[in-house]
């Protein structure tokens, strides 16, 4: 008897690969991030059709600011083009859209696209979308401490009341499941300080394919691959009787 594929709740994906596959073609860096806008739109109709109940994208990392100005500016410029283009559509097919990370970096401008953007699909109860934005794993466990040490100075709690549940509930995305599978393209082996806590005993898929050029069936076939893990979370491979 076959086993039914399992289809993870919560995906991550590291969308690496961008400028490179600008460069391949002889064009600016800029151009492969906006061929990157397409991917991703293709990637979370996919998802949507899969039944996944969470989609988290790396789009920009508390890292990326080390880039060159230019290329900054034109992520920048892309993702408020990306929320004034797509969100309408997001909101029309019953998509949840959240962004994680210190928003507080961006303009005035984006910050307050960002914010109208959550509130116009905060009630939609299909994918939740969830794009890191100025988002770091070591920021997002340190400003998680910071809100544990100011209940634990105001009197709210006991400093023998943190442990790894109660820590949690303030970490990003604190009231949803768990990564389960973590996909990265463009043929790098690392996690680039991306959901650290969060993807603790997340499977991890890597792959050549640029972003730019990862579809459907590439998605298929990461959940294929994440279909063959056994997961142990820390115990021990089951034993035939």
């Amino acid at each position: 008897m076959t086993q039914q594929r399992y289809i993870p709740n919560h995906v991550a994906i590291i969308m690496d690969g961008n400028g490179r596959w600008a460069q391949q073609r002889n064009q600016l860096r800029a151009i492969g991030h906006r061929a990157g806008l397409k991917a991703v739109r293709k990637i979370v109709t996919h998802a949507a059709k899969l039944n996944i109940n969470v989609l988290t994208l790396y789009a920009f990392s508390s890292e990326n600011w080390k880039r060159p100005s230019n290329e900054v500016s034109a992520l920048i410029s892309l993702f408020i083009y990306a929320l004034n283009r797509e969100i309408k559509n997001l909101n029309k097919h019953n998509v949840r859209l959240n962004i994680i990370g210190d928003i507080s970096k961006f303009n005035e401008h984006l910050q307050k696209l960002i914010i109208d953007a959550q509130c116009l699909t905060q009630n939609n109860t299909g994918l939740i979308l969830n794009i890191a934005a100025n988002y770091g794993g070591r920021w997002d466990i340190v400003q998680s401490a910071q809100k544990m040490t100011t209940k634990v100075l105001q009197g709210e709690i006991k400093l023998e009341d943190i442990n790894e549940d109660s820590f949690a509930t303030t970490i990003c995305m604190s009231d949803l499941p768990e990564v389960e599978l973590v996909i990265r393209t463009g043929g790098e082996y690392r996690i680039s300080n991306f959901l650290l806590w969060q993807s603790a005993y997340a499977e991890f898929y890597f792959t050549d394919t640029l972003w730019p050029d990862f579809n459907s069936i590439s998605f298929d076939e990461a959940i294929d691959v994440f279909n063959t893990r056994e997961r142990r979370f820390g115990g021990v491979q089951n034993e035939e009787l």
